[in-house]
């Protein structure tokens, strides 16, 4: 694809094309980034994006030639110190990497989860209001609509099972939401209601009809919790898995870190002065 570019450069000793050469730095052939060119695009477009390209690279690069070559010694040692300190903090940060994916357990059992959970309930905090909730949206002049109105405020298991099978007949809209805390604020969207006090309404509402100009909105909240009070277990359960395992992330590169120090001071590796 870039023949157009290449077929007038010179080659390396190792056979490679150069595309372009700004002082003692090269630019090869296989370094220009094969995305310039995509399907469709005409050979004059496709030799343009990898001439612009290359222009581009030669800018860079003769401006990175141009400091290097004026910088005071001062801003040099500057330079040279903040690439120490990235090349190290790489370094580190891979071998941490590393060092997590082969040793550390990641492993959080049940009893981990509810133990950290019951000793940390103050700092899970509900910041909005969680419902579990049934939600149905029937057409208008949906036959049955009374068997809808009188099964949705049960919760038997075989009139939970009749509501079902009702929904799915007549393909309506049925949610409950795999029976898991979702934000009241969800649900709200799905229905024409608009409540300045969520609190009281959800205080004074168990089963709610709703209606609009073509549909009727069935919901029954089974459960329900305020913000400010604590947040359900099996809502923040997998942010407490997380706290646990960021816990124990620190704690593995914590003690990485000492034992690596430790082995410098004990074999003489480590001096200070």
């Amino acid at each position: 694809m870039l023949a157009a570019v290449s077929c007038q450069n010179a080659n390396d000793d190792e056979g490679r094309h150069i595309v372009a050469r700004a002082g003692d730095r090269v630019l090869y052939l296989d370094q220009v980034p094969k995305g310039l060119v995509t399907a469709g695009m005409s050979q004059a477009d496709s030799t343009s994006a990898v001439q612009n390209y290359i222009r581009q690279w030669a800018r860079k690069e003769l401006m990175a030639l141009r400091a290097e070559e004026n910088l005071t010694p001062e801003y040099k040692a500057e330079v040279n110190r903040q690439l120490n300190e990235m090349r190290n903090n790489l370094l580190i940060y891979q071998y941490q990497h590393q060092m997590i994916i082969q040793k550390m357990d990641t492993t959080v059992t049940d009893s981990e989860l509810q133990d950290y959970y019951v000793s940390n309930l103050g700092t899970f905090t509900l910041t909005m209001n969680l419902v579990k909730a049934l939600f149905i949206k029937v057409p208008d002049g949906m036959p049955d609509i009374d068997k809808i109105r009188r099964l949705y405020r049960s919760q038997g298991a075989s009139d939970i099972r009749e509501l079902e099978d009702l929904c799915y007949q007549y393909n309506l809209r049925y949610d409950d939401y795999n029976d898991e805390w979702i934000p009241f604020n969800h649900l709200l969207l799905e229905v024409p209601l608009e409540s300045d006090d969520q609190e009281r309404w959800l205080a004074r509402n168990s089963a709610v009809e709703l209606k609009d100009d073509r549909y009727s909105y069935f919901i029954a909240i089974r459960e329900y919790r305020l913000r400010n009070s604590v947040a359900p277990f099996e809502y923040i359960r997998g942010q407490v898995r997380t706290i646990i395992l960021n816990n124990r992330r620190n704690d593995f590169l914590q003690k990485l870190e000492d034992g690596i120090y430790n082995e410098a001071v004990s074999n003489n590796t480590l001096k200070l002065y």
